[in-house]
């Protein structure tokens, strides 16, 4: 029998490497990072201890994750479980969490050494404020204002304040229509549009400052928040997500602004501070998420929870 003629042939199917890769894109890089160092240290680990990495017995997996228990906290060791998992499954090994051996070792290390773990600290409009104040008209000042301002209003996380670019923003009297092409909960990349609205007060007004900042870095396309040079020069190249962290830190040491010591701060208080204080404003749970993107309530009211700790505490009801 001939071939079929060119035009009618099915064509190749993708190679089980370019199926691989796909697989691993269904994470993000900041995981797919986090996961590849993981399991680095688990492969050293097993190495080091005469074990099989892969496919991992489970009383290896426990002595490994028992190695860690004093210098690692609950969300490392199950971040470290998970990288563990998640190679197995690629390389299409089974994989079970919950066998004894894994679930009870986990379960009896947190008992032992658990601690709570230390949430950002949400940063609303007062620490915000407080954090733009410090923030010269220098071209780095002109763009941590920015970035401080557009990734409270927005409730970014720090990788899509990093991806903005300027194709994705639109410019109203009202304020700015900004594009998220993708982000963390986007998992099939149909994008997000995000309405933020001008602010009463020039000083802290987000779109103001997105405004004076992309005037004085000339920016026309490309990334919007990148890197200023020592010699004061907007490099074309965009801040990574860990920059956005730092920058936050630099602004907070200089304005004197502090965390309580169950609290961290880092980038991701920028949204916890947006939901707390459009809670504390009186808005409603469709509205934040809406604005958030937050796709299970349970998550955004964690956030609403620790407000209310003071404002609508039954202390107050006791007379004291």
């Amino acid at each position: 029998m001939s071939d079929l003629p060119a035009r009618t042939r099915p064509p190749p199917l993708p190679s089980a490497a370019e199926a691989a890769a796909y697989a691993a894109a269904s994470l993000s890089a900041a995981t797919r990072r986090a996961y590849r160092a993981d399991w680095a240290d688990f492969s050293a680990w097993c190495g080091q201890h005469g074990q099989q990495a892969l496919p991992a017995a489970p009383e290896a997996i426990a002595a490994y994750l028992a190695s860690l228990a004093a210098t690692h906290g609950r969300s490392a060791l199950r971040r470290r479980l998970s990288a563990i998992g998640q190679a197995h499954a690629l390389a299409g090994h089974p994989w079970n969490p919950g066998h004894p051996a894994i679930r009870h070792t986990l379960r009896g290390i947190l008992r032992r050494h658990g601690a709570p773990a230390r949430q950002a600290a949400a940063l609303t409009t007062a620490e915000i404020r407080r954090l733009v104040a410090g923030c010269d008209r220098g071209l780095a000042g002109r763009r941590d204002r920015a970035l401080l301002l557009v990734g409270y209003a927005g409730a970014l996380r720090r990788s899509e304040l990093v991806a903005i670019a300027r194709e994705h923003l639109t410019f109203t009297g009202e304020g700015l229509r900004l594009l998220l092409p993708r982000s963390k909960g986007d998992h099939d990349g149909q994008g997000a549009s995000l309405g933020i609205a001008r602010g009463t007060k020039p000083d802290t007004c987000p779109v103001r400052a997105l405004e004076a900042w992309l005037q004085a870095s000339d920016c026309r396309y490309g990334p919007v928040f990148r890197k200023v040079d020592r010699w004061g020069t907007a490099e074309s190249r965009a801040l990574t997500p860990e920059a956005v962290g730092t920058i936050l830190k630099k602004r907070a040491a200089a304005a004197g602004l502090g965390v309580g010591a169950l609290e961290r701060l880092s980038a991701h208080g920028l949204r916890a501070g947006f939901v707390t204080a459009a809670y504390q404003a009186g808005a409603r749970d469709e509205q934040i998420m809406a604005h958030t993107r937050h796709k299970d309530l349970k998550t955004m009211r964690s956030y609403v929870r620790r407000a209310k700790l003071l404002t609508e505490s039954p202390v107050k009801l006791l007379g004291l």
